[in-house]
């Protein structure tokens, strides 16, 4: 059954280039993960805030190898994409990501998290926007959506500061070790115009 309406990006939109490097900031940038990350990695999920919103922890160093390993992978096949946010000594001190890309809506979710260290400095506000602006310009993105926890107050202001819009409540949708959760939903669409609070 043909589509009537054509991709809006084409395949191998993103494979056909190289994961970038982008500055955020004096002293913070997003690389593409290697697999001597895998340490600060599971050192970040052994945080309870992180296994609380993420719904997962890391129980050995194979498998925070295994994730940061899944990357390069995920990049060429066009599925998803993170970036370990570094700090001027090139140490992990976040992720933001890229998931469920959809290169014929031209469209993806976004996730981010911060390490304990690094929290209460802007770090994943400064990370989304970074990563923002690269979509939309040179990945060519339509919209990025995000969804958190209604419980989880930071990633809300994140989310506002880096001026996505709230688009409404999914309720009851994702589960958590406590149960099941409403989702707080958030986007930004690279035609918005209006700046980041």
């Amino acid at each position: 059954m043909p589509l009537l309406v054509a991709p809006a990006l084409p395949a191998g939109s993103l494979a056909a280039q190289e994961q970038p490097h982008l500055p955020v900031r004096p002293g913070l940038a997003l690389r593409p993960w290697r697999g001597d990350d895998a340490p600060a990695v599971r050192a970040a999920f052994d945080c309870p805030a992180i296994q609380r919103w993420h719904v997962r922890r890391l129980d050995s160093d194979d498998e925070a190898r295994a994730w940061t390993a899944q990357w390069a992978g995920r990049w060429q096949a066009e599925s998803a994409a993170s970036w370990a946010v570094v700090d001027a000594d090139d140490r992990p001190v976040g992720q933001v990501g890229l998931r469920d890309v959809l290169l014929t809506e031209a469209s993806a979710q976004v996730s981010y998290w911060v390490a304990p260290t690094a929290r209460g400095r802007g770090v994943a506000t400064e990370a989304l926007l970074a990563l923002t602006g690269w979509s939309f310009t040179a990945a060519g993105l339509h919209r990025l959506a995000l969804e958190h926890s209604t419980g989880n107050a930071a990633s809300c202001r994140v989310a506002a500061q880096a001026g996505f819009t709230e688009e409404g409540v999914a309720r009851g949708s994702v589960r958590h070790a406590d149960g099941w959760h409403d989702m707080h939903r958030h986007a930004r669409l690279a035609t918005t115009t209006a700046e980041p609070r």
